[in-house]
């Protein structure tokens, strides 16, 4: 149990860093920009996290992770004013989602978690999360890197740097860590 939960916030803080490095490239109008009218604008895939992340991960050991305070159509609205707004949401999510994982424990690992009425054990939950955040993550860099096209600073092993990479990662002893130590070490 301590394990997978240690993995598992280590790949959030892996995803929540990507996102981060993403939009510290990016200006005020580029969080904005969007390809057309049915796209989304990176303002708009952080509004949705947000909301998926404080409805799926308050109270999450004991209500359903589908409130119904939560207003899903409202989060593809663009109507974040600016870069504070889009950090304090971005922040808030990300920090319920720690704060939740951070209460369970081995008194309360065998909890059904329920998502919109259906049961998942933690694991199942934490999973179907993390992969939902890795695919809108996906997206963020993948928007923020057609936006700054040449100015694009890599957030992992840059274009042309693989070889050197595997080279250096073969001179050091073997070791079980983490794999994204290397990354979250450099903040």
């Amino acid at each position: 149990m301590n394990d997978y939960l240690n993995s598992a916030v280590q790949q959030f803080q892996y995803y929540k860093m990507l996102g981060d490095k993403t939009m510290a490239q990016l200006s005020d109008d580029e969080l904005s920009w969007q390809y057309n009218e049915a796209s989304n604008s990176m303002a708009i895939m952080v509004k949705h996290l947000w909301g998926n992340m404080m409805s799926r991960w308050t109270n999450f050991l004991t209500e359903d992770g589908e409130k119904k305070w939560r207003k899903r159509d409202e989060e593809f609205e663009a109507d974040i004013k600016n870069r504070v707004e889009l950090t304090a949401k971005w922040e808030e999510g990300w920090t319920c989602l720690f704060d939740a994982l951070g209460s369970v424990s081995e008194d309360n690992f065998d909890t059904t978690i329920y998502i919109r009425n259906q049961g998942h054990s933690i694991s199942e939950a934490v999973n179907r999360q993390m992969m939902h955040y890795a695919y809108h993550v996906g997206q963020m860099v993948y928007l923020g890197r057609m936006i700054k096209g040449d100015d694009w600073q890599s957030l992992s092993i840059p274009k042309g740097a693989s070889k050197a990479y595997k080279a250096d990662k073969f001179t050091q002893e073997k070791s079980k860590k983490h794999f994204t130590e290397e990354y979250l070490d450099k903040g």
